[in-house]
């Protein structure tokens, strides 16, 4: 999708939510984030997310989180940056320093906490985001985690006094993103869709016609993710056997991709990078934050059984090797 004033390219791809790293003192392990910001772009990511849930920011200071998106751009990687924040007066420091450092682009997280189900509370949260931060294409990260659901007539609202609001993230259900498809990407053919949970991308792409998504499994697995998401999109322009091979590599990513669903995300998808080498991962903020043995073992069960499966199922060739990235 094109946009006559914003560069949107950005959102036009997959785009993985980077996590935190740390060192062994817990601190920000900005060094190792950038690394894996590098190799998500070399994989063929359009951008990196940071800091959505993902990336832990109720765990971060507003200083560490600026830190971490100044190093990323710094380092030549697009960065889109997430504005949650449990006062609107940190989301707008949030946004304006994106904007000023050179972020890609910004995900607008609704207000919590106080007032957080109040259309006119969060009518007025966005909107200071949105206005400090007027030069960088922004999407609002719907997700019923945050408990407030923003629908068609506030999206259109906002998007009439600013230009910068682009897109839709859906962080929901099927039906939620149905709901966005139908009535407000359809309703504007320069409002995009992003696919917002791992569990949706067939769906999304084919159904809801996305244009991107953001990807949690996607650090883990990203030429896997990748493959998935190329499938759909050929999928999405009638060709039948696409159809069926992303079926079946969405129904074999299944369980991993639901760990995006549930409130110990980060735990699982930093395990999976741990099983993948990535012992930067190993350790969370909180010593307390971590997976049973009984969820670990769980883990590497499936990852194993994915693996293997994968490492037959690529070699079939056809609209696989097509789609390869």
């Amino acid at each position: 999708m094109k946009n006559d004033v914003f560069d949107v390219s950005a959102f036009n791809g997959i785009m993985p939510a980077l996590m935190t790293p740390c060192k062994a003192d817990r601190t920000p392990d900005f060094d190792n984030l950038v690394k894996k910001g590098k190799e998500m772009i070399a994989a063929g990511m359009s951008a990196v997310v940071y800091c959505g849930s993902m990336g832990d920011w109720p765990l971060l200071t507003d200083a560490e989180r600026m830190e971490g998106v100044e190093r990323l751009v710094n380092a030549g990687i697009p960065v889109v940056v997430g504005t949650g924040a449990i006062n609107t007066k940190s989301a707008v420091a949030l946004a304006a320093h994106a904007e000023k450092v050179g972020a890609a682009g910004l995900m607008v997280i609704p207000r919590v906490l106080s007032r957080g189900s109040v259309i006119a509370a969060q009518k007025h949260h966005f909107k200071a985001i949105l206005d400090a931060a007027p030069s960088i294409p922004a999407i609002i990260y719907n997700s019923p985690v945050y408990g407030f659901e923003t629908r068609a007539d506030l999206f259109f609202a906002l998007r009439a006094e600013h230009k910068n609001l682009v897109g839709f993230k859906e962080f929901g259900s099927k039906e939620a993103l149905r709901y966005a498809a139908e009535n407000i990407t359809s309703q504007d053919d320069d409002v995009l869709l992003m696919i917002g949970v791992d569990t949706a991308v067939y769906h999304g792409f084919v159904k809801c016609g996305a244009v991107g998504a953001i990807t949690g499994i996607g650090t883990a697995l990203p030429n896997e993710v990748l493959l998935l998401a190329n499938l759909c999109r050929l999928a999405a322009k009638g060709n039948a056997e696409a159809r069926v091979r992303a079926q079946e590599l969405e129904e074999a990513f299944s369980v991993l991709a639901s760990f995006d669903e549930g409130p110990e995300l980060v735990l699982f998808f930093k395990y999976l990078l741990v099983l993948n080498g990535e012992e930067e991962y190993r350790l969370h903020f909180n010593e307390t934050d971590e997976l049973n043995a009984a969820q670990r073992r769980y883990c590497e069960d499936q990852y194993a059984l994915f693996k293997d499966w994968f490492a037959g199922w690529v070699k079939q060739g056809g609209v696989i090797d097509t789609c390869k990235s």
